[in-house]
């Protein structure tokens, strides 16, 4: 099979000449561990943490690993050791979380997206740039119909985490939220929020993704740094940009929250308590989504028709992709399609 793996990380946008920081490779089909599945990747979401992974902003947990979290496939195999629920032929969503422990303090209490033996698709094992990938059968996801393969890729972490964030967020009923960047994640979270009765304001860089939010029900959309046109009762930071925490701190009305939803962050320029925190505003990280949350928001998903923009890549142009998502070159999400 075809498999891209990240070489030695480093910046996507390298002069022609340089070592890149992806190869694809061609080896063996992976065989399926006792409790896992192997699915044929029908469409692999291209998400910013992939970019995290690949230029080395998250540490290396597996030297050369194959990224891809967003993965939608078709079972053709079981291992040994797995026990009823799928069939070969079956659809099934491979997502960010792949393994937790099941009997650490935050198993036990139901944050399990805290588990300190927590391990990831496409960071501690191989992920879906690939023709075939593997994934443990109790981290396999049911996944809803009414939306092509390339449609559901981006649910599968851009929506999750989206959907965790605005858990985090907090925002009240026919509250305001503010979102900070546009991209994958945003432009379902956005929706979400909006089905559920909020006013949604969004501020992003890019003619494109500030038209996309106001077609997708945004009730305005300015620059990335902007005021907002009246106080947030809650934001989302989704911009790996830690200057924007800045803005988004200041445009919160009392007792608002700020969710940072990113798994990484630049550093966040010092904070003047009377302008940015004073009067009960928070921040709050987000880390990963429990399994519960996953299979709610796809659940959501099915309800709802969610509106998902993607724009396809063959596999051959995961490298492309992955520049053209550092540098900005399209709203919404990328998405490899073998």
């Amino acid at each position: 099979m075809r498999a891209w793996r990240v070489t030695v990380p480093g910046p996507v946008g390298l002069a022609p000449d340089a070592r890149a920081p992806l190869t694809m490779v061609t080896e063996e089909v992976p065989e399926p561990a006792d409790d896992e599945l192997l699915v044929r990747v029908a469409a692999c979401g291209v998400c910013r943490t992939d970019l995290h992974v690949v230029e080395g902003d998250l540490p290396v947990h597996h030297p050369h690993v194959t990224p891809g979290h967003e993965v939608v496939g078709e079972i053709v195999a079981s291992g040994a050791g797995v026990r009823g629920g799928f069939s070969a032929g079956d659809r099934v969503g491979v997502a960010w979380l792949r393994h937790t422990c099941g009997v650490c303090r935050y198993c036990r209490r139901g944050a399990e997206n805290l588990c300190l033996s927590s391990r990831y698709t496409g960071w501690d094992a191989d992920g879906g740039y690939a023709d075939y990938a593997t994934v443990p059968a109790k981290y396999a996801l049911t996944l809803p119909a009414g939306y092509s393969d390339a449609e559901l890729a981006p649910l599968l972490c851009a929506g999750i985490i989206g959907y965790h964030a605005l858990l985090r967020a907090e925002v009240p009923k026919g509250g305001t939220l503010g979102i900070y960047g546009f991209g994958g994640s945003a432009h379902l979270t956005a929706q979400v929020a909006i089905a559920q009765g909020a006013r949604v304001h969004v501020m992003t860089r890019g003619d494109h993704a500030r038209s996309l939010a106001r077609e997708l029900g945004a009730a305005s959309a300015q620059g990335a740094a902007e005021r907002p046109p009246e106080p947030l009762d809650s934001a989302i930071l989704f911009a790996p940009v830690g200057e924007l925490v800045l803005p988004a701190l200041e445009a919160l009305d009392a007792g608002g929250t700020l969710a940072l939803a990113g798994i990484h962050l630049t550093d966040i320029p010092p904070l003047n308590y009377q302008r940015h925190l004073f009067r009960e505003r928070q921040i709050r990280s987000v880390t990963s989504n429990t399994r519960a949350q996953a299979q709610e928001f796809l659940d959501f998903a099915g309800r709802h028709s969610l509106s998902v923009t993607s724009h396809e890549y063959a596999l051959e142009s995961a490298d492309q992709a992955l520049r053209d998502l550092a540098a900005g070159r399209f709203s919404g999400a990328a998405v490899l399609v073998p």
